[in-house]
């Protein structure tokens, strides 16, 4: 007898109409009657600290969900939650939601599979030049208007300003001689010429400092150098 019971119980569970339930506009189902805000976060893949919001018929105030807040299901009606906060941008056209203020470069090559080949940008408009995104760049995406990132292929030449003059360059790398050569039209390897070049605006390995003999930087587009040359004769 006690068998059947059992039986029929666990029959019971099977037949189960799982219960549905929306996050951010995407229905989700299961058979469990309970669930957290934190599996909810997760399921949706919204980070833990972001503010989730059971969505309440007005005029009632929508209902504040905390990752330890158990949530019952098997109430009339779907349940829908959604986040207050989100912010959007567009990776080569395709839309994102994103739930925090910053992102970085790399979070944004990782969203959009950009190609390690390419290179990724935020576009700017009427004209302006995009502005080259890092890996390790912070971006604020709480500024107003919908920011839009592109990816282009890998530049084969730079423009770089030495002595607030543009010059292009097409080698990823510059050396000390060869920035004095495109100030000046030449080097002077006399021990007594001397020559000072500072540098900034560089790349992640060499944002900014000053060059010595023999020394080579890495290249990016708009990268500033200041040549000076003194003469200690």
């Amino acid at each position: 007898m006690e068998n059947k019971k059992s039986e029929a119980s666990t029959n019971a569970q099977q037949e189960k109409i799982p219960l549905k339930f929306i996050v951010e506009g995407k229905e989700y189902e299961t058979c469990e009657q309970y669930i957290t805000g934190a599996e909810l976060k997760q399921l949706a893949g919204i980070p833990l600290e972001t503010e989730l919001f059971l969505s309440i018929s007005k005029p009632y105030e929508d209902e504040l969900i905390e990752n330890d807040t158990k949530v019952n299901l098997a109430r009339p009606d779907t349940e829908y939650f959604f986040v207050k906060k989100k912010l959007h941008f567009t990776i080569n056209g395709v839309p994102f939601v994103w739930y925090k203020q910053f992102i970085r470069g790399i979070q944004i090559r990782e969203l959009g599979k950009i190609s390690p080949n390419d290179e990724l940008y935020l576009d700017i408009p009427d004209g302006w030049q995009d502005d080259f995104i890092e890996d390790d760049e912070v971006i604020d995406l709480a500024r107003p208007g919908v920011e839009h990132f592109i990816s282009k292929p890998k530049s084969k030449e730079f423009k770089i300003i030495v002595n607030a003059r543009e010059k292009i360059w097409k080698e990823p790398t510059i050396s000390f001689e060869q920035v004095i050569v495109l100030a000046f039209g030449a080097y002077d390897n006399n021990p007594n010429k001397g020559y000072t070049v500072t540098y900034s605006k560089g790349p992640k390995s060499n944002r900014e400092g000053t060059m010595v003999r023999g020394s080579v930087v890495d290249v990016k587009n708009n990268m500033i150098f200041d040549v000076t040359a003194t003469d200690k004769s």
